[in-house]
């Protein structure tokens, strides 16, 4: 049996990345971040696109955005929703944790 080495690297929640770093830890273009954060998806901050910064947390969204149009074939706009959607249950979990 071949055994596989796993590398990477752990982010905390006050990591920020740069537009170039996203795109390459998520294999993905800048043009799709781009459609991304037009579309609400991501949020970054910094005035230009070359001045921007991304959490941690946009890495998980973006691969879970790609994840949606891949194997759902959703668009943008639905990806948005989904995800909207997908942040709405989280946080009713949450509370509903809180109160048992």
């Amino acid at each position: 049996m071949k055994q596989k080495i796993l590398s990477g690297t752990l982010l905390d929640e006050q990591t920020e990345l740069s537009l170039d770093d996203l795109c390459q830890v998520c294999s993905s273009s800048t043009e799709y971040i781009t459609e991304l954060v037009e579309e609400g998806v991501l949020e970054p901050t910094g005035s230009q696109y070359t001045q921007w910064r991304f959490s941690a947390n946009s890495l998980q969204r973006v691969r879970t955005a790609a994840r949606l149009q891949r194997d759902l074939d959703i668009n943008l706009s639905g990806v948005a929703l989904a995800l909207e959607l997908l942040d709405e249950i989280a946080a009713l979990r949450a509370q509903l944790h809180r109160f048992e």
